[in-house]
């Protein structure tokens, strides 16, 4: 049965509800020295305490003697210290407690696109000196520490800056501009006396499975306080300082601006951890994770900064990307020209945007100069409208699903600069010169001119409901260890139709089982026999799960295990097809509803040579429909139209020729046929740029799994890195399709909320200038994805 695919997921369903809000967030400019300060009195108990939290990362990196990114401090004899890029190497999470580093985590936190949220509980009761501090990230404990001395909280001591006369700061370790924190703050809580989880602040949503604010309903003890920022109607104690508590500790505000409310300058916003509200087109009035400069997705020699809508470039023309992609709706932002020549406008995923000017050598790319002309490719420096200078603001309305482009100067319409846009993708872009700056509002503060009528902000809030809003419940990732015995694996929101199981801990073959064949019938993606029976491998596919039998390569005793499981439908993107062959170019039909983007075809019985499986990828860089990689080899993309036919799959079909790989006479075949649902699985491409700085995939999720491979140039293995095994960044647990072999570290990747960073200059993952393929799934789709 055929399904509708609904690309960009349902109007006006039920989706995630954000009942309880939070309605705005302070920026903290570090190049202003922002800081709020206050001086506590007496504990109510001075042996426990809890710290809650939201905040979005600006700046990224950072090092040791930098103190960069301080979160809250205390700057006396009684030192702390909470700091979120100033470990050695940039970027991790760091505890100084008493003149001493405490904690430095394993994980790198450099995802600047979405809203983390930070928990930290004191109780120097605790015998064990891990119990003592405890720390939280969106609702999880941070468990692996690359430093870890909570014994320098010693037992019944009281907590060091939770004391009578402390000089407190929020941003900074010294007030005069030492250390302070680049990003957004919201929802601040402390709770002077109780050690509390994060369950307290926050809770999980039954629908999207994120994790959500909900409203604090405890006591805050005598230091405790609550910090909205909700006030903007000054910059004092009183107002952006005021405690919401029943306390009224308020906090002295110094170096912020929230006058005028459109101007480029003000740091009161409405970017927020919570979604709701109706967009008019005034800007700064709906509320969530908003757009901002994407520091993964930019020149490196493009700046970015305050809060990631300021922009510099150190040298001539380089670019930089916004965080939120379009592919539907119709949107508008600001640019304010300042002192810096700018082409300011759209582009798609390709990299080379962001090496020189808009329009300069890719298609894909249209933009507005300060001289008045328009830039795409092959229409560079087209008459178009005014020239701008410093001080203009540029407004830009794309209409994604008209296609079309229209710039405002001031608030006056230069008139349509582009009709017949192609579908795709599509990114705030700008393209810079030499030195200066320039400034961007997406709506998180009033616009200077009212958006044209039916034109949004770029805001999660304004995304349309996801057709997948929680992707666990279509596709999963489960880990286990093995037993020697029969044994279920439960815990999937699904019955699954497709299960790829792995040893991680020992050199085993790959295990591949699905409902179309049935239990028991077991293929590896690292070999070319046929099909086998073993009655020993997966025995049932269950509800919730599915039950192994005592099979060596996927239960042996203490061993460890991942399964990669799939629900099969149209919705979800996956058709699992089984065909005989009959030695002649055909199609074969699918039931996906859109033209599959990959499809993986195996041999289950054959008559004469086992054979391998070939894979149709649409992002092959020469031509994907006579191309084909094999799962089970490290080979480059063979050309050979007879096994694709040289002819794309359709909405209903897919194309096999004469070869023995895909359609032998007489011989069985398993196809597994893929298809991208936006906001659940992303098929497509990267150019390596041989940089530890590697390319930005929008995915426009947050991702759980991804299947890569160099696809050009030379061999390289195929890839597989989730996050189950990996619960934070770097990415570095990889197995092999290919072969046999055991997980391996390999540090390629880090998983954010809107796509996948490439941190690594292995030629296997980024060889410069070579194509390598993909395929991702969601943890989150981006509307509702938490910082990672």
């Amino acid at each position: 049965m055929s399904f509708p695919v609904l690309p960009h997921g349902f109007l006006g369903a039920q989706g995630d509800s954000d009942g309880y809000r939070i309605e705005r967030s302070l920026r903290f400019n570090d190049d202003d020295a922002a800081y709020l300060s206050r001086t506590f009195g007496t504990p109510t108990d001075g042996k426990k305490c809890t710290l809650s939290l939201w905040y979005k990362r600006g700046n990224l990196g950072g090092s040791l003697t930098s103190y960069g990114g301080v979160i809250f401090s205390s700057n006396n004899t009684n030192f702390f210290s909470i700091a979120d890029n100033a470990a050695s190497g940039g970027d991790e999470l760091l505890l100084w407690y008493g003149n001493a580093r405490t904690l430095t985590s394993s994980a790198k936190f450099r995802d600047p696109t979405a809203w983390y949220h930070l928990v930290i509980a004191f109780d120097s009761t605790q015998s064990t000196a891990a119990n003592r501090c405890k720390v939280y990230i969106n609702g999880s404990e941070i468990t692996s520490w690359a430093t870890d001395s909570r014994s320098n909280i010693t037992l019944n001591s009281t907590i060091s800056f939770n004391t009578s006369s402390i000089n407190a700061l929020i941003s900074g370790y010294h007030a005069g501009g030492f250390g302070q924190y680049d990003g957004y703050l919201a929802e601040y809580y402390f709770v002077d006396g109780q050690a509390l989880t994060p369950s307290s602040f926050g809770e999980t949503d039954a629908i999207t499975g994120r994790w959500k604010a909900k409203a604090y309903s405890g006591t805050y003890g005598t230091n405790g306080f609550y910090l909205k920022f909700a006030d903007n109607s000054g910059t004092t104690a009183t107002t952006l300082g005021k405690d919401s508590s029943p306390n009224g500790n308020n906090w002295t505000p110094n170096n912020f601006v929230v006058s005028p409310v459109t101007g480029a300058d003000n740091d009161s916003l409405v970017d927020s951890p919570t979604n709701y509200g109706t967009d008019t087109g005034l800007g700064g009035e709906v509320r969530g994770n908003y757009c901002v400069l994407n520091q993964n997705d930019r020149n490196s020699n493009a700046t970015i900064s305050n809060g990631n809508l300021d922009v510099t470039a150190t040298t001539t023309w380089r670019g930089v990307r916004g965080t939120m992609g379009m592919s539907y709706g119709k949107w508008y932002w600001e640019f304010l020209k300042n002192t810096v020549n700018t082409i300011t406008g759209i582009g798609n995923s390709t990299n080379g945007h962001l090496n020189g000017f808009i329009g300069q050598s890719f298609s894909g790319s249209y933009g507005y100069s300060y001289t008045g002309t328009k830039y795409t490719l092959g229409e560079n420096n087209a008459s178009y409208g005014s020239s701008y200078a410093n001080g203009d603001i540029i407004g830009v309305a794309f209409d994604a699903d008209s296609g079309t482009l229209e710039f405002f100067k001031n608030g006056t319409s230069q008139g349509t600069a582009y009709t017949s846009i192609p579908s795709d993708t599509y990114f705030p872009l700008v393209s810079l010169f030499s030195t200066g700056n320039s400034t961007f509002n997406f709506g998180q503060r009033p616009f200077a001119y009212t958006a044209p009528s039916g034109f949004k902000a770029l805001c999660t809030q304004n995304l349309t409901q996801p057709t997948i809003q929680k992707p666990s419940t279509s596709m999963d990732v489960v880990t286990y260890t093995g037993t020697g015995a029969s044994q279920s694996i439960s815990s999937l929101g699904f019955s699954p139709d497709l299960v790829w199981i792995k040893g991680r801990s020992g050199v085993t073959d790959h295990a591949i089982y699905d409902t179309t064949r049935g239990v028991q019938q077991d293929l590896g993606s690292n070999l070319t026999t046929d099909e086998t029976t073993e009655a020993q491998g997966l025995t049932a596919f269950g509800t919730n799960g599915f039950t192994i039998g005592t099979l060596a390569k996927i239960n042996t005793s203490t061993s460890t295990y991942v399964a990669w499981a799939w629900n099969e439908s149209a919705l979800n993107g996956l058709d699992i097809v089984s065909y005989t062959g009959n030695g002649t170019a055909r199609t074969i039909s699918h039931n996906l509803g859109v033209a599959p983007k990959m499809i993986i075809v195996k041999a289950r019985t054959t008559a004469g040579a086992d054979q391998g499986w070939p894979v149709y990828h649409s992002g092959v860089a020469t031509d994907a429909e006579t191309d084909y990689l094999l799962l089970n080899s490290s080979a480059i993309a063979a050309d050979l139209d007879t096994v694709w036919n040289d002819t794309a799959p359709t909405s209903s079909v897919f194309n096999v020729g004469t070869s023995a790989l895909v359609n032998e006479n007489n011989d069985t075949y398993l196809a597994y046929c893929f298809a991208e649902i936006e906001g659940f699985s992303k098929i497509g491409s990267w150019i390596g740029n041989g940089s530890a700085d590697g390319p930005f995939l929008w995915c426009g999720f947050r991702p759980k799994v991804i299947i890569a491979k160099r696809s050009s140039t030379s061999t390289a293995e195929w890839l597989i890195f989730d996050s189950a095994r990996n619960s934070f960044n770097v990415s570095d647990l990889s197995l092999l399709p290919s072969t046999n072999a055991s997980e391996s570290t390999l540090a390629y990747f880090d998983f954010v909320s809107n796509g996948i960073k490439i941190r690594s200059s292995a030629s296997g993952v980024n060889g410069s200038g070579q194509t390598h393929i993909f395929i991702a799934f969601a943890e989150s789709p981006f509307k509702y994805a938490r910082a990672r």
